[in-house]
């Protein structure tokens, strides 16, 4: 997986107060919940741009013996699953609402984005209502592994509770990135939060971990449709037929696929008032030609 900009490498708290003192004259990766920080203090500016990437919770439906379980083997689970999470409320709740609620691979603001398949609102009946079509009883015990990073583990646990109530026990496993990673591809996890740092082209968000035996599909996930529409995106020259393949694809593998989408982050750098130049990316790269102190 490439390295996403959204990991901290140096502690966020750190990088904020060496910037505050002017020990650092840029910083990237500042904290949602940081923002008002940054936006007081009149030596100080933020740029915002939403990011090409996703986050999202990745489930295990036949990658060792992890998988057997109701979640990971019955799309209607997948699909209550989903339904008892609300978004927004997750947004508000860990990100200040800076961030964009998301249920696909690229954001709302995108042109491949679907609009016909937009984020849903959480459905706790609807959610109960799939539990029992698909004969399932009594609270279902998740194995969740979330990278140990604090943004992580507070979404975890806002997850955990809003899912609790259609039925499902997440079991919350804070684990090191690299070893996350590492224990994804080898199938020990039922669900993963994880994220893709996001590319331009839409492709690049979605055939790595949709296809089957692509790098990126941890959770072994395998439909030959998507990947002839996957293939039929991938020819096509005109935008708008190439759309049209993204909408089948969207309509089977946010109904039956093995990744629940959740949001898109904004990326989030702060630097000091001395500096002129800098222009946001949506990739978050930071550009340092044509930047200069006054």
């Amino acid at each position: 997986m490439t390295r996403s900009p959204y990991l901290p490498i140096v502690d966020a708290t750190v990088r904020l107060a060496n910037l505050r003192s002017g020990g650092l004259d840029l910083i990237e990766r500042v904290l949602a919940t940081d923002i008002k920080t940054v936006r007081d203090n009149p030596r100080l500016k933020l740029t915002k741009a939403v990011s090409l990437g996703w986050f999202g919770l990745l489930v295990n439906v036949d990658n060792g013996p992890k998988s057997n379980n109701p979640l990971g083997k019955d799309a209607r689970v997948r699909r209550a699953f989903e339904l008892s999470i609300d978004r927004e409320a997750l947004n508000q709740v860990v990100f200040n609402g800076e961030f964009v609620p998301g249920n696909q691979w690229v954001s709302p603001q995108n042109p491949y984005y679907q609009a016909a398949f937009a984020v849903p609102k959480r459905d706790i009946v609807k959610a109960k209502e799939l539990m029992k079509e698909a004969g399932v009883t009594g609270p279902v015990a998740i194995d969740f592994m979330v990278s140990n990073t604090p943004e992580s583990r507070a979404v975890a646990e806002v997850v955990q509770s809003m899912t609790a109530e259609a039925g499902f026990d997440l079991k919350i496993r804070v684990t090191e990135v690299a070893t996350a990673l590492k224990q994804g591809e080898e199938g020990n996890f039922q669900l993963y939060k994880n994220n893709w740092s996001g590319r331009s082209d839409p492709d690049g968000n979605s055939v790595i971990y949709q296809t089957c035996g692509a790098p990126q599909n941890m959770g072994h996930y395998c439909d030959k449709e998507i990947d002839a529409w996957h293939q039929e995106a991938r020819i096509a020259t005109d935008p708008a037929a190439r759309k049209a393949a993204y909408a089948k694809i969207v309509a089977k593998f946010l109904a039956e696929g093995w990744i629940v989408y959740l949001y898109h982050p904004q990326i989030l750098i702060a630097y000091t008032d001395r500096l002129e130049g800098f222009t946001q990316m949506p990739d978050g790269l930071v550009r340092v030609i044509g930047l200069k102190l006054k």
